[in-house]
């Protein structure tokens, strides 16, 4: 099973087209799916205490740190060290930044990447001969946890800039579709005797677009989408992202 990526439906038809013509690979695909992330939106202080003793030599590591969203625009972990007086060695402080920026590549909602977040590491301690580097990665992977529950995490769906140009007499059934489809109208416009309709929709219920945009219009439609951000998911739509990655995972 190979996964390809693309920025929508077009895009990946045209990927496979490919296979099929130039390298003439006979494939059998799914239905595409669509790549949301996960976000906090508060802010959470945790301790995390990472013991383990196996005979001889233990793990141990202590962080006290607090988890919260980035500032706008700030992409990947923004990472603050307070620790004063070695209540951890520095040594470690890097392992504990690398257990957070691991964990962010799976949300503790449905597994889905966490683009942005700022943690600041503010106390802690350890063992003279139980703690070492993985000690901390692993407290910061299992506090990332238990902290991103407290944080208010959240589902984040791609949202696309949608333009269709339509001839005037189906500019209300264009319209109603898109609100179907949970999409936000924004402009109308003229252009060259045609209508332009202007809008905001989500990735997930544009699938299929096209051909029905064909069969509204009876063809005399075309439309352009790109991608616009990453928006909160409405909470019925959540629950269900997050009902249907915990049942592929059961199976």
């Amino acid at each position: 099973q190979t996964i390809i990526s693309g920025m929508g439906e077009l895009h990946l038809d045209i990927i496979v087209d490919r296979l099929r013509r130039e390298f003439k690979v006979e494939v059998n695909q799914g239905q595409p799916q669509v790549e949301y992330k996960e976000a906090v939106t508060a802010s959470a202080n945790h301790r995390e205490v990472y013991k383990k003793q196996t005979g001889g030599r233990g793990k141990f590591a202590d962080i006290v740190f607090t988890m919260e969203p980035a500032e706008e625009g700030k992409t990947g972990l923004e990472f603050i060290n307070n620790i004063k007086g070695g209540n951890i060695p520095k040594e470690y402080i890097p392992s504990v930044e690398k257990g957070f920026k691991e964990a962010m590549k799976n949300g503790p909602l449905a597994g889905f990447e966490i683009d942005s977040l700022k943690v600041a590491l503010n106390d802690g301690s350890f063992h003279p001969v139980d703690s070492d580097s993985l000690s901390f990665e692993l407290a910061a992977k299992l506090g990332f946890k238990e902290a991103a529950k407290l944080a208010k995490s959240v589902i984040m769906e791609p949202m696309m800039k949608l333009e269709v140009l339509t001839p005037e007499a189906n500019m209300g059934d264009i319209v109603g579709d898109l609100n179907r489809r949970r999409g936000q109208v924004n402009n109308m416009d003229d252009r060259a005797g045609a209508k332009v309709v202007k809008a905001i929709v989500p990735l997930s219920e544009m699938f299929g677009y096209i051909t029905d945009l064909r069969t509204i219009t009876s063809g005399r439609a075309t439309s352009t989408m790109e991608f616009f951000k990453f928006d909160d998911a409405p909470k019925n739509i959540a629950e269900e992202v997050i009902a249907n990655v915990n049942g592929s995972n059961a199976k």
